[in-house]
């Protein structure tokens, strides 16, 4: 591994958690087809993007899925839930703004969808220039386990993808990381140590991250 340059962070699990809110809009939206779904069935689909957490589920139940009408009336949905219903992780703006304090270029790479990406950073906080590059779900063909995510930020910001450091806390974005080649410290703020084994690191939350990870 070379010298650390930079931090990507995952959003979803890391900055904040909105999969509650973002299950409560996909149990909206396939109520509204007429359809009963818990949040429970969306589980399995965290981390992989939008496209996923709904057509997993659609597919699960044989319901019929128009993935761009019934995303984008998730998303209507989900902006109006979110209103002053979203807080950052503890240690999550920290923890971004200390990486910012000791040199490192930032990158947020999320697999779900520009409308909600944009929805989450407003909400916290971190529209504020927190990122020198933000890299979302339609940026890329491939999402979350692929490593296209990843290492499109890297190419975006200028660094080797050794040089990065990926911040994780789902299962596909731990695979993601390893694949692109980046080191990776996992938080076990939606799957346990054993899942996400594979990370470099694992902790509890961005309050307890281990010295000599930066």
């Amino acid at each position: 591994m070379g010298h650390l340059e930079a931090v990507l962070f995952d959003m979803d699990g890391v900055l904040t958690d909105s999969e509650e809110l973002i299950a409560e809009a996909g149990v909206r939206m396939f109520a509204q087809k007429g359809y009963v779904v818990t949040h429970d069935d969306f589980y399995p689909f965290r981390g992989y993007g939008e496209n996923r957490f709904l057509g997993g589920v659609a597919q699960k139940y044989g319901i019929p899925f128009d993935q761009e009408q019934d995303k984008a009336r998730t998303y209507d949905i989900y902006c109006s839930l979110v209103k002053g219903n979203l807080t950052p992780l503890p240690g999550s703006l920290d923890f971004v703004r200390r990486c910012r304090s000791l040199g490192f270029k930032t990158a947020l790479v999320t697999s779900t969808d520009y409308i909600k990406m944009k929805a989450n950073i407003d909400e916290i906080g971190l529209a504020d220039g927190s990122f020198d590059v933000m890299i979302n779900g339609l940026d890329v063909t491939r999402r979350k386990p692929y490593p296209d995510m990843y290492l499109l930020a890297a190419r975006r910001l200028g660094v080797p993808p050794e040089n990065c450091l990926v911040v994780e806390d789902a299962i596909a974005g731990v695979e993601a990381a390893v694949a692109a080649g980046c080191r990776c410290l996992a938080l076990t703020s939606s799957f346990s140590r054993d899942e996400l084994s594979a990370a470099d690191w694992i902790t509890g939350s961005l309050e307890e991250v281990p010295e000599e990870v930066l």
